[in-house]
């Protein structure tokens, strides 16, 4: 967590996801960067050609009304020792935001987001959505203000699949950062009787294997994945769901969907994710 990158537009969950990250940049040590993507309004002078529809003044009053606003976040922390570089950029949002991970090594995102549904969300999506699907590094997506001591019970969903290593590194270091306890769940969707303590035993070898601590392993029925996991966390009141994602693009997104995006946009939990390499398999 040396780079923390908060992408910023001043809303209510961007500022609660902004001081999450002053929290575990303080514990951590880490560099807090608050980035503000404005996207510029597009006009078109012919069918095929887009032309920019602003000016150098638009570009100043525009700059300056974000630098006033990064200025009034900065008074919630003036007494932190901490590193906050924060940064204006004209652009897309998504491909602004993915650009700076890469130019600056960021190591973690917080970003908070608002969530969709209903059409919005099958043709759209939400931009935490967008940035948890092609982000390199771990995500966390947050809606309203939680502290870091709140997150001591993370939900760790899981179907024992092959090609997990990369994942479970994150998800290890995440929990001993937070100095959480970690729930592993198997969400049983199958109309026919399971041998649950067959399952617990294999999440347990599972849990041994990687070497684990401090953890529970659990199967919980319900109708569909999504809502599974949902309604575990709220059952053992956990505070943090952990999963992964692949990533899914185009029509594959939108017919098969992905069920840590889908959480993304519908639970009020901060939900950590990390893109797990297309070999590994898929959820």
């Amino acid at each position: 967590m040396e780079r923390i990158l908060v992408p910023c537009d001043f809303s209510e969950p961007a500022k609660s996801a902004f001081r999450l990250a002053i929290e575990m940049a303080h514990k951590f040590r880490a560099v807090v960067h608050v980035l503000n993507v404005i996207e510029l309004p597009i006009m078109h002078d012919d069918v095929l050609t887009p032309m920019p529809s602003f000016d150098e003044r638009l570009l100043r009053e525009l700059s300056e009304r974000s630098e006033e606003r990064f200025a009034e976040l900065k008074k919630e922390v003036a007494m932190e020792q901490l590193l906050i570089e924060t940064k204006i950029e004209f652009g897309p949002i998504v491909p602004t935001i993915l650009d700076y991970l890469d130019a600056n090594k960021v190591t973690l995102i917080v970003m908070g987001t608002k969530g969709v549904t209903g059409l919005a969300e099958v043709f759209i999506g939400s931009t935490a959505e967008k940035v948890v699907r092609h982000s390199p590094c771990p995500v966390i997506a947050v809606k309203r203000g939680v502290s870091i001591g709140d997150l001591r019970h993370i939900v760790f969903p899981n179907s024992l699949e092959e090609g997990q290593e990369d994942l479970i590194l994150h998800v290890k270091a995440l929990q001993h950062a937070l100095e959480a306890t970690l729930h592993l769940v198997w969400i049983e969707t199958s109309t026919k009787a399971s041998d649950h303590a067959e399952i617990k035993q294999r999440m347990d070898e599972f849990a041994k294997r990687f070497m684990l601590k401090d953890y529970t392993v659990n199967v919980f029925k319900s109708n569909s994945k999504e809502t599974g996991i949902i309604k575990f966390t709220q059952w053992i009141n956990a505070t943090m769901i952990a999963m992964g994602t692949h990533a899914r693009k185009g029509l594959s997104h939108l017919f098969k969907g992905s069920i840590t995006e889908g959480i993304v946009n519908h639970v009020e939990y901060p939900i950590w994710t990390y893109a797990i390499k297309a070999e590994s398999g898929q959820r």
